[in-house]
């Protein structure tokens, strides 16, 4: 499928600006995973994120910050603040800003009613500040809500400058975004940016640099920009073109010279797949199934898999076996194993993998022991010392990583290690 297109116009980028309101999140007590999400799609759409703010629940300081960012961006993009209560007040200082009255949406008041008949409430028994939601800045563009009770809205200021007002749950401002907001940032200006994302595994951010330093020193048009995250690197090609046609013809010689570079670390040029399902759509092809026995990674890896719709073609079962009596017990790990290497050794991982696959029956089976940290380590074992052992029809492979980072790091790092294992063991065999 190809990558969704964005418009250009004759500058060289539209300059977008990012605000997120709540003072949960100024204060640390929840992640601000909304700025994250925008910042990396807008700038795969060739916009330019010069600026980042968060702000609370305050409307004088709301009110200072946003002015500010409409006098010098071309687009402000807020997150939050627009449910029923009090202090709930993007809304009113968004249009305070842009000089708007407010108005009752007939449609939105209408949507909260369809929401709430889901919760068996009828309109009399809908509380009186649910219906502030309907309230919208007048001539603004209303984005519906199929996720929640707030909608967005998108507000047309007379100078020209757009302010986009979206919810703060990200199980509502994404889709939003993607079905509404992206579309609308379409229509703005003229011609077409057209990109495509190469996702590799296995290969640190600063090797992948080197590996397409050419590139990066030689490039105008289309452009290549490395993206790290945990275990991947991502490297986004995004071309400026007068028509979509164009465009895949700039962004796809590119692509297969990457291709060329990296072989079978490259799991996907799509958008949104991910790499857990990379691997569970290889092994559904190839008629795989898979078991998983987790020590330190206790469960996260078996619950990223479970996240890809369809891994019940391929899972059969996973086991948390986390004290040396549950290795024993239930994966067939020998006292003597325990005694000599400790359960935090390749002899251990080898024989969680190999008996995770006698009492599963399972193709191919995946087992994780580690020391997360920070404490637990010793002399020759320090904390972030992993090991994970992945067994294909009797043949084991055994790796070990010494991984960076506090405790939570280091096990989200090592479930992305675990998947890489076993998606190049499955292409040694059978690719």
């Amino acid at each position: 499928m190809l990558a969704p297109l964005y418009q250009i116009g004759e500058k060289e980028t539209m300059v977008v600006e990012l605000i997120s309101v709540g003072t949960e999140i100024l204060l640390g007590n929840i992640v601000n995973t909304n700025a994250a999400y925008l910042a990396e799609r807008l700038a795969g759409f060739g916009m330019s994120v010069y600026f980042q703010e968060t702000v609370g629940d305050n409307p004088e300081r709301l009110y200072t910050v946003l002015k500010q960012a409409k006098d010098r961006s071309d687009v402000v993009i807020l997150s939050g603040g627009l449910g029923p209560t009090q202090d709930d007040l993007t809304k009113e200082t968004a249009a305070k800003v842009c000089g708007k009255g407010m108005h009752e949406d007939q449609k939105a008041k209408q949507c909260l009613i369809e929401y709430f008949k889901k919760t068996k409430k009828t309109a009399s028994e809908i509380s009186e500040n649910n219906w502030k939601q309907a309230i919208v800045p007048d001539g603004s563009i209303v984005l519906y809500n199929d996720n929640g009770t707030a909608p967005g809205i998108i507000i047309e200021a007379d100078d020209g400058k757009k302010v986009v007002l979206l919810p703060g749950p990200p199980h509502e401002l994404i889709p939003m975004f993607e079905k509404q907001v992206a579309p609308y940032l379409c229509g703005i200006e003229q011609g077409v940016l057209y990109s495509k994302v190469v996702k590799i595994d296995s290969i640190g951010e600063s090797a992948v640099e080197m590996a397409i330093l050419d590139l990066i020193n030689e490039q105008s048009n289309p452009t290549v920009a490395p993206y790290a995250k945990p275990g991947e690197v991502h490297l986004r090609i995004t071309a400026k073109a007068k028509d979509e046609e164009e465009g895949e013809k700039l962004v796809m010689p590119i692509v297969e010279e990457l291709k060329r570079r990296f072989g079978r670390h490259i799991f996907t040029i799509e958008e949104h797949v991910t790499m857990e399902e990379a691997l569970v759509d290889m092994m559904i092809r190839h008629h795989l199934t898979f078991a998983t026995a987790e020590s330190c990674t206790g469960g996260l890896l078996a619950g990223r898999l479970v996240n890809v719709a369809g891994v019940s073609e391929c899972f059969n079962e996973g086991l948390i076996t986390y004290a040396n009596e549950a290795k024993m017990k239930y994966l067939g790990v020998t006292e003597e194993t325990l005694k000599e290497f400790g359960a935090v050794s390749a002899e251990c991982a080898k024989e969680m993998s190999e008996g995770l696959a006698k009492k599963t029956g399972a193709d191919i089976t995946i087992a994780t022991t580690g020391l997360a940290g920070p404490g637990g380590g010793t002399k020759d074992k320090k904390p972030g010392l992993v090991y994970i052992s992945c067994t294909l029809h009797g043949k084991t492979t055994v790796q070990r990583h010494q991984l960076n980072g506090n405790r939570d790091k280091v096990r989200h790092t090592a479930v992305v290690r675990a998947l890489t294992l076993m998606r190049h063991t499955i292409i040694h065999e059978y690719e």
